[in-house]
C-alpha cells in the first residue's frame, strides 16, 4: 500500500472532507482508532517521550485522543510473546491503523493482519527482516520509517577500532528471536577483514543471558562490544552499559541515550 492511502486514513477521506459544512455539522463525528504496539516497557522514559511525542503530532492535525480518536497502547518490554500476544489483541480491536516501534513488533502484526494497515518506525533492516519487499515499493499492507541505513553498522565498527585501537574481538549483541539487522550484521562482517578484527555474533533472550555471555566474551583479551539497535537491548541498556564497564569492554551503542 502506498503512504498517500496510510495518511488518507490517518486525516480522514476526501468524501467526507467534501461534504458541505452544513451537512457535515449535522453528523456526528466518528471515533477513529489507533493500535500502537511499544517495543519499550510502560514506565521507561524514552518509551513515554516517544508516545508524548506521537499524541501532540497528532493534536496538531485535529486529532485528539478521546474525542474524536481512540489510541490503545500495548508495552512488550523488549519480550517476544508479549509482541505476538499483544499483536493478536490489538487486531482483535480493528483499529484503523496500527503503529508498530521495531522490526519484532512490526514482524508479530503483520503475522496477525494482512488487512489492517500498518506503520512502522525504528526499524533498523525491514528488508532484510522481510518485513518490505523493498524500500522503494514495501507491498503489502505495510510501509514505514527507516531508523538508518543497515550500512551505517560498518561505520559503528570503524568507530570502536578507531577509539580502542587494540580491540581484535568483537561481540555484537543480538536478540535472537528478533530477524531484522541481518543487512547491519552483514555490514559489519565485511569490514572486519581490512581492519582486522573477528566479529562475533551473540545471540541473548533475557538478563540472565546477557550477563552470561558478555562474562564469557570477557575472559578473553583485547575484546570490544557493539549493541546493534533491538528492544532487548533497549530494554536492558542499564545492564550491558554497566557489564561493559565492568568489564572494561570499550562498546559502541545505537542511540545518545545509551551515552547519556
Amino acid at each position: 500500500m502506498r503512504r498517500r492511502e496510510f495518511i488518507t486514513l490517518l486525516c480522514g477521506t476526501a468524501a467526507t472532507t467534501a461534504l458541505p459544512l452544513a451537512a457535515r455539522a449535522q453528523q456526528p463525528e466518528r471515533m477513529r482508532r489507533i493500535g500502537v504496539l511499544m517495543s519499550l516497557a510502560a514506565d521507561d522514559p524514552e518509551g513515554q517521550a516517544r508516545i508524548a511525542a506521537f499524541l501532540q503530532a497528532l493534536q496538531q492535525l485535529g486529532w485528539t485522543d478521546g474525542r474524536n480518536l481512540r489510541v490503545d497502547i500495548r508495552w512488550a518490554a523488549g519480550n517476544a510473546d508479549h509482541n505476538r500476544n499483544y499483536a493478536t489483541e490489538l487486531t482483535a480491536l480493528a483499529p484503523d491503523v496500527l503503529l508498530a516501534t521495531g522490526s519484532g513488533t512490526v514482524a508479530e502484526l503483520l503475522r496477525a493482519t494482512r488487512a489492517i494497515s500498518i506503520v512502522f518506525l525504528l526499524a533498523p533492516d525491514p528488508v532484510g527482516a522481510k518485513v518490505v519487499d523493498s524500500l522503494a515499493r514495501p507491498g503489502g499492507n505495510v510501509t514505514g520509517f527507516l531508523q538508518f541505513e543497515y550500512g551505517i553498522s560498518g561505520k559503528w565498527l570503524e568507530l570502536l577500532k578507531e577509539i580502542a585501537p587494540r580491540v581484535t574481538r568483537v561481540a555484537v549483541l543480538r536478540d535472537a528471536t528478533v530477524t531484522g539487522g541481518v543487512g547491519q550484521f552483514g555490514a559489519m562482517m565485511s569490514l572486519a577483514p581490512l581492519l582486522g578484527v573477528e566479529v562475533r555474533p551473540i545471540d541473548v533472550r533475557d538478563a540472565g543471558e546477557i550477563e552470561r555471555a558478555v562474562a564469557a566474551f570477557a575472559r578473553e583479551p583485547n575484546g570490544g562490544l557493539i549493541v546493534p539497535t533491538n528492544a532487548l537491548a533497549i530494554f536492558h541498556r542499564k545492564l550491558i552499559i554497566t557489564l561493559a564497564a565492568q568489564h572494561q569492554l570499550p562498546a559502541v551503542y545505537p542511540a545518545r541515550y545509551y551515552a547519556a
